[in-house]
């Protein structure tokens, strides 16, 4: 199971319209595609997929359900888990009860091929977790010089506390494919200069005022006009990451990775719920 971190510098570049919009256009390669929102602050994954959830992570972390059983499906094929304030409890929670909860989340490789995080935007050390759990982390920027310069702290944050991390440059909101990549030129030398660290380019979706009307129905734009700049640019994106996934793949140990993340001291668990059938 791949794991993907999609984060950002700051609010309000469209990470979880990003997000949502991506893991649909991966579940229509055949790709199995968990949405889990764990945004601390904006938890509304669901809204953006125009669903509801019966259950959130607040009822798995509650000993109630398993993780199995508050996942719900959404749009295009994809599934997902609702934050709510599960999220800050997720943080919080008793190391036992978090080490339990962490290999049901392991237990998904069963039935996911690949598990993404929508996490919150910036520095803040609960968003880090995450991003250090995930095999692979994506950076939305936009061309505003806030986005791009809060984009390079975040990176350097991730990087000084995880310097083998695989980051990945999104570019959204672009006018064109070559502001997209000159914006990320510019911040891959500035890594490459004083962090000692070269970014991957994953790609850019251009600005398309067309994805308004869809949003505010609620509707993934890839979904309801697969035509729009947008919605195609998003395709290109998901198929770039299948290909990347012969050189980036899951490297496994998804366990010893989640519990280091979370800062787990490895010791005898307490017997795993059972997923439901």
């Amino acid at each position: 199971m791949r794991v993907i971190a999609v984060t950002s510098g700051k609010g309000g570049v469209g990470k979880t319209n990003i997000s949502a919009n991506l893991g649909i256009a991966l579940a229509q390669f055949g790709y199995r595609v968990v949405l889990f929102d764990a945004d601390l602050g904006l938890a509304n994954m669901d809204v953006v997929l125009g669903t509801s959830a019966e259950y959130s992570l607040h009822h798995a972390l509650d000993g109630n359900l398993c993780l199995a059983e508050v996942i719900a499906n959404g749009p295009g094929g994809v599934r997902f888990v609702s934050g709510g304030s599960g999220v800050s409890k997720l943080i919080n929670i008793s190391r036992k009860r978090l080490q339990n909860f962490l290999l049901e989340l392991a237990q998904l490789e069963e039935s996911t091929d690949v598990l993404v995080f929508d996490t919150g935007a910036g520095v803040d050390q609960r968003v880090l977790t995450f991003l250090r759990a995930a095999n692979e982390v994506i950076v939305v920027v936009t061309p505003d010089p806030a986005s791009i310069t809060d984009a390079y702290a975040t990176i350097k944050v991730l990087l000084r506390n995880q310097k083998d991390a695989n980051v990945q440059v999104l570019m959204n909101q672009v006018e064109s494919e070559r502001q997209g990549e000159a914006i990320y030129r510019k911040l891959n030398d500035i890594a490459s200069q004083f962090l000692e660290a070269n970014l991957s380019y994953l790609g850019c979706v251009r600005h398309d005022m067309d994805i308004v009307p869809w949003i505010r129905l609620r509707q993934p734009f890839v979904l309801a006009d697969p035509r729009l700049k947008a919605s195609r640019d998003v395709v290109d994106i998901a198929k770039a990451i299948g290909n990347r996934a012969k050189l980036f793949g899951s490297e496994g140990g998804l366990v010893i990775r989640l519990e280091t993340a979370f800062g787990i001291k490895r010791e005898m668990p307490e017997e795993p719920r059972a997923l439901a059938a």
